[in-house]
Parts: structure tokens; sequence; C-alpha cells
């Protein structure tokens, strides 16, 4: 097992992302976060998906700081946390159970999950099935359901081929590739931040083939259990897709259909963002938010 910390000058130099880190030990690993005060009494967990990390949510941050605190963590492999650098070492399980860590570390209660592709893969089992007393309401943004059934997007299995096959990832380069709007160099400075050698990627190449194609796969019960439970799931849940993301679109219907209290929030889909919703489009996803929890609070 290879376990490596990545160092914090790394990030002396991005921009829009000042908070300051904190640490908290998930097993072998440390999980880096920022933990950002706010005005009123809400708790908002941020989850980042594939290749990011918490800087992913900058833009939103200000504006949720309004409503209360702002918890970003960076998952294990990614951000600040520590990597490891053999791909054998990441799993479903490993990544769901230093998040469940996590929050229980933290003690976190009244949540408003905040999700978005891995980050809704391993979030909303843990909010839905596993510790719902915890969360208060739940933002799915361009979201999916891995269950090994409900059939993933041919955008997604080019994706992951390409990642899979790929010798050297340029990380920024595909999230430029996945958003409406260019990267800003800065943006692009900051997602290669904690990646300075391929070995330090080897969480990012893992998470593509991680997610459950089959029923047979790792996770893929996890999620079959996170279908029937959503059909009777009862707190506040507000789909939240972007108009331009082939790999997730057609999960924004599918969860309207499905969970009863979606039907309930505005029929939304967000203009001008592609997969990486947050970077393309963070204020006014941060507005939609706000609103939701004033609505249903």
């Amino acid at each position: 097992m290879s376990l490596i910390s990545t160092p914090e000058e790394r990030f002396t130099e991005v921009e829009g992302y000042d908070y300051e880190p904190r640490y908290v030990s998930v097993g072998d690993p440390d999980m880096a976060y920022v933990d950002v005060d706010g005005d009123g009494d809400e708790t908002f967990l941020c989850l980042h998906g594939e290749p990011t990390w918490g800087y992913l949510y900058r833009k939103m941050i200000p504006k949720l700081r309004e409503r209360g605190r702002v918890v970003v963590p960076d998952f294990v492999g990614f951000g600040r946390s520590d990597k490891y650098t053999e791909e054998t070492e990441y799993s479903f399980g490993m990544h769901y159970d230093t998040l469940v860590r996590f929050v229980e570390e933290l003690n976190l209660t009244d949540v408003t999950l905040v999700c978005q592709d891995w980050g809704s893969i391993l979030g909303l089992p843990l909010a839905v099935s596993d510790e719902p007393e915890r969360f208060s309401r739940i933002v799915a943004m361009n979201a999916l359901l891995t269950d090994g059934e409900i059939e993933l997007a041919d955008m997604w299995y080019g994706f992951k081929n390409m990642v899979v096959d790929t010798d050297e990832f340029d990380i920024p380069q595909l999230i430029n590739g996945a958003c409406v709007n260019e990267l800003t160099e800065e943006a692009r400075e900051a997602y290669a931040a904690p990646f300075e050698s391929e070995d330090e990627k080897a969480g990012a190449y893992t998470w593509p083939p991680m997610v459950p194609q089959n029923p047979e796969m790792e996770g893929a019960d996890v999620h079959a259990q996170l279908v029937d439970d959503l059909a009777e799931y009862e707190t506040p849940f507000f789909p939240l897709f972007s108009d331009s993301d082939p790999v997730t679109e057609k999960y924004r219907d599918i969860l309207r259909d499905h969970v009863p209290t979606a039907s309930d929030e505005p029929d939304v889909w967000v203009e001008g963002a592609g997969h990486f919703i947050q970077e393309d489009a963070g204020e006014v996803c941060a507005d939609h938010i706000v609103e939701f929890v004033d609505r249903t609070s």
C-alpha cells in the first residue's frame, strides 16, 4: 500500500478558494475538507465527482454560507486528501466507508446534501438508505443511479474508455471538455494542482470503470437498495440538472418521477451548463438551492 499526502504548497496559487483546509482521519488516509462558517442554521454538505475536488464548489459557497455552514470534503485520491498510488487500493467500498467515517467523525446533522456525479453515487445511499436521520433535504445535481439495471449513456462509456485507455490523463482538459464555458487558466491550474504525477491520479483513473455497469459489480446492490428506498422517500428532494449534459440528463426525469417529493419542486433545467454544473453555473445553482431551503424549512 502506497499512501501519500499532497504538499500544501501546490495549492498556494489557487485563486478563489482560500479557505483554510482541515483534515480528519478516515482510517489509513486523511480526508481534507473546508468548513466555512455561515450566517444561518443550515449545514450544507457538498460532494464533488470525477475528477475534481472541493474547488468545484467555489462559486456556490458565498451564497450558501448566507444560510449556514458549508462543508466541502475532497474524496480520498482527490484534492488535498491523501492519495493511494496503486489503483488496486481503490474500491466502491473504500470510498463509501471513508465518506461514512467522515460524516460520523464530524457528527454532521440536519444536513442539506448537495451532490453531483460520484458525489451522488456515494452520497445518495448514505443520505437515503443508511443514515437518513442526519439529512433534512437533498439536492441531486447531474446525479446518477447505478444499480446496474438502468442503462448508462453511450457518452459515459466513451468517457470511461478514454480514461482507461489513456497513458497521460489531462484532467483540466477533460473538465474543460465537459463544460459549456471555457475554463480560465486559473481554473485549469487549480484542477491540475492535486496531481503532479500519473501515480497520484490513480483515484481518477479508477473511478470511471468502478461505476456499477451491471448488477454483479460492487456497489450495484447499494444502488438497488437506494432505488427501492427512494420510491418511499418523504424528505424534500430537488433534482437540479443542467441542459447540456448527455451523461446524466435522463436521470433528472427518472428522479422526478420516482421520488415522491421530487415532483413538489420546480421543473428546472439549468441553462448553459454542462456536466460540471457547478463550474458553468455555480451562482445560479446556489440561488436555486437557497430557494429550496427557504421553501422546505
